[in-house]
This record gives C-alpha cells, structure tokens and sequence, in this order.
C-alpha cells in the first residue's frame, strides 16, 4: 500500500520493545476508539513482561486479536504501523534484523531519542515511511504530551494517523523536526523534573511536622491543580504566579528564596541539558 490505512478497523499496529513507554503506546492505541484497531502486536523479550503487558490491556481485548510475542520479526510482518520503542543505542540493530520483513508501505512511528527520521529512513527498505514521536509518561494515565514530526516520505495521512493513534495518550501536537530536541527538554524528560520539585517540597513538609501522607496528598494535589489553571483559557504561568504573591507575603518570601537558590537557572539548565544528551545519542 501507499498510504497508511484510513480506517482503524483495518489496522494492524506491531510495538517493538514492551518497556515503559512501549507498554504505554500499547495501551493508548488499543484505547482508540471510533473505530477501534482490531489487530495489536506487541515485541518484548521479557517473559513476565509480556504477560504483565496482556493483563495491562485485558479490559480493551475482548473481540479483538491482541497478543505479546518475544519475536519481533513475527510481529512486524503484515503490520500497517510499526512503533519502535527500543533504546536509541539498539534502533539500528533491531531495524537491521526487521527489514527484510517490514513490508513496502509501512509506517514506522518512532519513539527513540534523539534518532532523526533522516537517520532512521537510512536504516531502512525503500518504501517504509517514518514518522517520529517523542511521549512522555503521563500517557499512560491519558495525560500525556507527545510531539510529532513527518519525515522526508510520509504524508500527511501519516501524520494524521498516528495523531489519531495517540489521541488517547494526552495532547499529540505536530513540531517541525529541528524542534524535537527541545520537545524532549521540555516535555519527554519534564516530568522527572516536575517529580523532583514534587520530592523536595515533601521532603519540606515532613521536615516541617507534616506526615509523609499529609504532605504528599497535598504537595500531588497542588501540583495537578495548578496544571488545570494553567490549562485553562488565556492563563498565562506568570500571571497566575503574579496573582498569589502578595507584596512582602509568604509567597514572595519563599519566591526569593528560591532565586537565591537558583531554582530557576537549574530548571532551565537541565532543559538544555537534556536538548544536548538528545543530540548526542543521534550523533
């Protein structure tokens, strides 16, 4: 085929790798609904893996054909899409020992750091079209933030598709490709950023006489509230920080504080740091 199946129910979707974001994909893709994919495979190598990702998905299964296998060979032949979801240092191998099998036509949705579609089209048959994503971890609670980009192939039909596919996961938002560094800065590794803060501020509470409990459930709690009124209409993270810091109040006390402690520069620096280590794993 030349393009990429408009209907879902026709669909067949191979996932190569069953970690925490494959698992993930896994899940989010069967959760598709209107028309619901019929066929999914998954590829781990890891027995208890395998079964542990079948119970996953054990109430989106019924009527349809969904298995875990450890060939990943067997699991890409006849596939519509394919998503990679293997360490960006094993893409190239895994791709070597699958191509002779990807069939012409195929879809091939990646998910490895910093691995350009240019990169990748390389390492593959004439034919195959890719298409690059970079999720994060909240996809798998449905509140992700995945960002998409086409490569030299693929048609906006592709790109189409697999935004469809990932709908389920959370926001799915098309980047031009020299911005996906910075996607993964920012939102691929920002939750580990976000659960640092989240840790310290427990941490803080407790030292202060707060149960670990208490100061967790509160600490979460401000976390996701705060999430929904950025999210809503016209806010704006300044003004909304603007509009609880009272002149001379605790608020702007603890602000200083952490400026002093330069909270901010560190945040910004790990983005960059992040930008940079996804360079070099596609050098």
């Amino acid at each position: 085929m030349d393009t990429a199946p408009a209907d879902l129910s026709t669909l067949t979707v191979a996932v190569i790798g069953g970690g925490v974001m494959g698992g993930t994909l896994f899940r989010a893709l069967l959760a598709v609904e209107d028309p619901r994919v019929a066929h999914a495979v998954v590829a781990e190598t890891h027995a208890p893996r395998r079964a542990a990702l079948l119970a996953e998905v054990a109430d989106l299964v019924v009527g349809r054909d969904v298995r875990a296998t450890v060939d990943a060979v067997e699991a890409v032949r006849g596939a519509d899409v394919v998503v990679l979801a293997v360490k960006p240092q094993d893409a190239r191998a895994t791709l070597a020992s699958l191509a002779k099998d990807l069939g012409r036509g195929t879809l091939l949705l990646s998910i490895c750091a910093g691995l350009s579609t240019t990169t990748l089209e390389g390492w593959l048959p004439g034919g195959v079209r890719v298409v690059r994503g970079m999720p994060n971890t909240p996809a798998r609670i449905g509140e992700g933030a995945t960002a998409v980009c086409a490569g030299s192939t693929a048609t906006p039909a592709d790109l189409d598709l697999v935004v469809r596919l990932l709908g389920r996961s959370g926001v799915v938002l098309p980047v031009a490709e020299d911005r996906m560094g910075a996607v993964t800065g920012v939102s691929g590794s920002g939750p580990a950023f976000v659960l640092l803060a989240m840790e310290a501020m427990i941490d803080a509470g407790v030292e202060l006489g707060l149960t670990r409990a208490v100061a967790h459930d509160l600490a979460v709690q401000t976390f996701r509230g705060t999430a929904g009124l950025a999210l809503e209409p016209g806010a704006h993270p300044t003004l909304l920080r603007e509009a609880v810091t009272s002149p001379g109040g605790t608020t702007a006390a603890g602000l200083a504080a952490l400026e002093e402690h330069g909270v901010r520069a560190g945040i910004a620096a790990a983005v960059r740091a992040t930008y940079a280590r996804d360079a070099e794993l596609g050098a």
